[in-house]
């Protein structure tokens, strides 16, 4: 039998494409403008803070030696890499890693010292980039190149300007190496975690918990607080990853952080047990045991003094405004009892999760608490005031940050799919996350601003009396004056009425290969 077509299913059908287009087209309209704000925001977000960036970069042209550099620059030139790293381990203070790149730097004379923020920056921008990404996928959103470069470079731009001591954390190469480059060189070692863990190889799994050891001890001997933080973060990732706790399928991630602690401990036993470690501790004035009540309720004091300055620094607030838009243009799955499993095959217990994801928090508290109870310890009361060494602790402290608000900013596009009433919360938060991230970064500008004209101004006096000074010793002048130029909080020559105990003088003699140095 033949059926004849009425048309009424087709005109139906007709009405319902319509309809289903009509919709699609309002959401696109609605979305494209939203996509351009996300854009438009992270766009003016990575101008202004790769600017920020890009003059640190810029001013390594004007680095010249102050404090240690000269005592680095000269050992580095006379002893070699191996024979500078020999002497920190038997006379200095047993950090052998330290010494190591040390004499990279400084081996090839004061070149060095002037490419190696370039190289700082390069190396954390593009490891933060990937290590982002990696965050993006783990949360089933997409990887945006530039919101990640924003996030990057935001994080840097904070990190290397809103302390008390900004040229000491990128510009000044002796306090690079020792807070600045361990971080960069963990964020890499997280990256070649992830990349162990999921190899499919034996091979290269075998390889990469190998490295995971070299790379713990290296820094176990590069930086004693850098140790303390990223041990108290392994060590809290590693229990997480117990296979029975959910988290982990696989022993993999455990082996790992356990061979990253037992690297690190490796380390600290020999920078400590070393002569020159024992020589330098000789050096210290006897007093109360650091664990005497006394002196943890000094060293607990001085930590809330500490953090009494961070928290007044409302610029750090910069990454969790970058990483709100980092949620929102990456469109971010917010965690619910499911963590990087798409095919959803074991549900992670919710009390895993969230101490997982609050997991930053203690490993912050408690690594803050032992870099200034190290300090203490090093450094006698006043330790707590050598910011260059917070690095190690507000680097991951920021990295939370910009984590937190990259699930903030998942919520918040999540709203307009519940009613009406809130379509106007996704723009409204990409207008607030850019403009509270562009404020921070403003903040840093008066820094920034005095950074550059201390720097090129005491480059150009250094410059001039380096001149004077190679002239008059090629003339066979063997005590020269010399006329202090600080800069950064750091000591130079006279710093001490005591000359024989005045080790900058020293220094800067042996520099010029001149016996004595008298004060202009």
């Amino acid at each position: 039998m033949i059926t004849v077509p009425t048309g009424i299913e087709d005109e139906d059908e007709d009405e319902g494409r319509r309809t289903r287009s009509s919709v699609a087209g309002r959401e696109s309209g609605r979305r494209h403008p939203v996509r351009t704000m996300l854009r438009g925001a992270g766009g003016a977000v990575l101008a202004a803070a790769g600017a920020l960036v890009a003059v640190g970069c810029f001013l390594g042209l004007y680095l010249r030696p102050t404090s240690d550099d000269w005592c680095a620059a000269w050992k580095a030139r006379d002893l070699g890499v191996f024979g500078i790293t020999s002497d920190f381990y038997t006379t200095q203070n047993g950090r052998i890693a330290n010494a190591f790149l040390s004499g990279v730097v400084y081996g090839g004379g004061l070149g060095g010292i002037k490419i190696l923020p370039t190289v700082i920056t390069i190396a954390f921008t593009v490891g933060l980039v990937l290590l982002g990404s990696r965050f993006v996928r783990l949360l089933g959103g997409r990887p945006g190149l530039l919101t990640l470069t924003a996030c990057a470079l935001v994080i840097q731009a904070v990190i290397y300007y809103a302390g008390t001591r900004s040229y000491q954390v990128l510009l000044w190469a002796p306090a690079s190496i020792s807070h600045t480059i361990p971080s960069v060189i963990g964020v890499w070692a997280l990256l070649l975690a992830i990349r162990t863990v999921r190899s499919p190889r034996s091979g290269a799994r075998a390889i990469g918990f190998a490295a995971a050891f070299v790379i713990g001890f290296a820094l176990g001997t590069l930086s004693e607080p850098f140790a303390l933080v990223s041990g108290l973060l392994a060590a809290g990732a590693g229990l997480l990853a117990l296979p029975r706790l959910g988290l982990a399928r696989t022993w993999r991630p455990f082996t790992w952080c356990l061979l990253w602690c037992f690297g690190l401990l490796c380390g600290l036993i020999v920078l400590y047990t070393s002569p020159g470690a024992r020589w330098r501790r000789a050096q210290q004035p006897k007093r109360e045991s650091l664990l005497s009540p006394g002196e943890l309720r000094a060293t607990f004091q001085d930590w809330l003094t500490m953090w009494e300055s961070v928290t007044g620094q409302w610029a750090y607030l910069g990454a969790v405004a970058v990483g709100v838009l980092l949620g929102l243009a990456a469109g971010l799955r917010v965690p619910a009892t499911r963590l990087g499993r798409p095919d959803g095959s074991r549900a992670v217990p919710r009390t895993t999760l969230v101490a997982a994801l609050l997991l930053p928090v203690p490993v912050v508290v408690l690594g803050s608490f032992a870099v200034v109870l190290g300090l203490r310890s090093g450094y006698g009361p006043s330790g707590w005031t050598y910011a260059r060494t917070w690095t190690n602790y507000l680097v991951p402290m920021e990295l939370a940050l910009c984590a937190y608000g990259a699930l903030l900013g998942a919520w918040l596009r999540r709203l307009p799919a519940r009613g009406r009433t809130a379509t106007l919360a996704l723009p409204a938060g990409i207008v607030a996350a850019g403009g509270l991230a562009l404020a921070a970064l403003a903040a840093l500008v008066p820094s920034v601003q005095q950074l550059t004209t201390t720097t090129v101004t005491r480059a150009v006096a250094w410059d001039a009396q380096n001149s004077r000074i190679r002239t008059q010793a090629a003339r066979g002048a063997t005590d020269i004056g010399y006329r202090p130029l600080h800069i950064g909080s750091l000591a130079e020559p006279f710093y001490t009425s005591a000359y024989d105990k005045d080790w900058v003088a020293a220094c800067v003699s042996k520099w010029y290969g001149i016996e004595r140095i008298h004060r202009l």
